[in-house]
């Protein structure tokens, strides 16, 4: 009679045992799902911009911090190229290269920003996709950089030499304006620690010093063509990490 009592006992230790130790299993692994299913966290970050408009690319960086749920506040630093939207690129098919007829000088626009993003409808959407609108405003700094130099001689031109782009660099002059853009766009995905995102961008950039010389005319070398506005849309790509 003991025996079986003792028998009996040791039975249900071990469901017990069991039953504590499947509990504690099931509350591991739904520990696990809340935390993979936690949304994520993009507010507080840093990282880097791929831009591209129709004057050419550009790279960036930024930095981004929470001010509440859905507003943030940021900062970015950018260097893309610009261009006379007269100009027309061509193609030598003897030298295999390409060319710009009438081009003068290359641009350079580095803007330094600070600006606002509010996130839209944080309440409604699926936080894999988290659609936001921004803006910002600060200084920037146009860079017009020799593309060619122009040799006339009685009125007609005699030589062009294209200037190699680094050369360039140091024969050129920085102008100082102010500007800044509007914009939307959305943040992807749910993993955290990581940002991917895309930005729709319509930049103002206006010179409050005048127009910079763009084109030249083919045949007596004088200035055909001058640029003030660097602005336009720009789509960027913004790839970065949170903390």
């Amino acid at each position: 009679m003991r025996r079986n009592s003792c028998i009996a006992a040791l039975g249900l230790l071990l469901c017990t045992g069991t039953l504590t130790s499947a509990g504690q299993t099931t509350v591991s692994q739904q520990d696990s799902s809340l935390q993979s299913a936690q949304p994520a966290d993009d507010r507080n970050c840093w990282g880097v911009d791929i831009m591209a408009s129709d004057g050419g690319f550009g790279l960036g960086v930024f930095y981004r911090r929470e001010l509440s749920p859905d507003l943030s506040w940021f900062t970015t630093f950018s260097v893309s190229e610009a261009k006379d939207e007269r100009e027309v690129e061509q193609f030598d098919p003897y030298t295999g290269l390409s060319y710009v007829p009438g081009k003068l000088n290359r641009f350079l626009v580095l803007p330094l920003y600070a600006g606002i993003q509010y996130r839209l409808f944080r309440e409604d959407i699926v936080d894999t996709f988290r659609p936001f609108v921004n803006a910002a405003v600060g200084p920037t700094i146009v860079y017009s950089m020799p593309f060619a130099n122009v040799t006339t001689s009685d009125g007609s031109v005699t030589n062009v030499d294209q200037v190699d782009f680094f050369k360039a660099i140091g024969s050129g002059q920085a102008h100082y304006t102010v500007g800044g853009y509007i914009g939307f766009g959305a943040n992807f995905g749910s993993v955290k620690g990581s940002v991917f995102g895309v930005n729709f961008r319509y930049y103002v950039v206006t010179l409050l010093s005048g127009s910079l010389p763009s084109t030249y005319n083919l045949y007596d070398g004088s200035i055909e063509g001058t640029k003030k506005d660097f602005g336009g849309v720009v789509i960027t790509l913004s790839l970065g990490t949170t903390f």
